[in-house]
């Protein structure tokens, strides 16, 4: 897969989550902090990122900068995905089902945060298993990577997207 020139794109981010870890040393507790953050263009491009810092905003801006050297490009169809998917990632699930347009994007925590920076504006989720917000929103873009579109699968097969749809 060729790798996305972030550059070129206006991407935004969201922070979906900081934790705050601690390592018992001698002198007492010495605390740290991870931050998970989102970022998207809002038009199909999205990546998800993870900082580690032992102050908070270190960890944001680290997690931003592992974001977009992951962004990734996911079909949409009309603010929507384009067929039902489920993501997987350790214990955490996610369905996503089109939705008509005017739907809204009924989703929560980690799962809005990655569909609204990838730009979805009508979807159904379901957010299953683990409520864990690493795992959600790792299921979220597994299950957006699963998705093909009309034109993916007639370059697939070598044919055009009318001949597809002729049958």
């Amino acid at each position: 897969m060729a790798r996305i020139k972030t550059s070129d794109l206006d991407l935004k981010d969201k922070l979906v989550h900081i934790n705050r870890v601690a390592k018992v040393v001698k002198g007492g507790r010495r605390f740290s902090f991870n931050a998970i953050v989102v970022v998207g263009d809002g038009n199909g491009y999205v990546g998800i990122g993870l900082g580690k810092a032992n102050e908070v905003a270190d960890a944001i801006s680290k997690g931003t900068d592992d974001a977009k050297k992951n962004v990734v490009k996911v079909p949409l169809i009309n603010g929507t995905v384009p067929h039902d998917a489920l993501g997987k990632f350790g214990a955490g699930k996610v369905l996503l089902r089109p939705a008509a347009p005017g739907t809204g994007l009924i989703a929560g925590g980690g799962v809005r945060a990655v569909l609204e920076m990838a730009g979805v504006k009508d979807i159904l989720t379901k957010q299953m298993g683990s409520a864990n917000p690493h795992n959600v929103v790792k299921a979220t873009l597994r299950a957006l990577l699963s998705m093909r579109d009309a034109r993916m699968i007639a370059a697939e097969r070598g044919i055009s997207v009318q001949e597809l749809f002729q049958n």
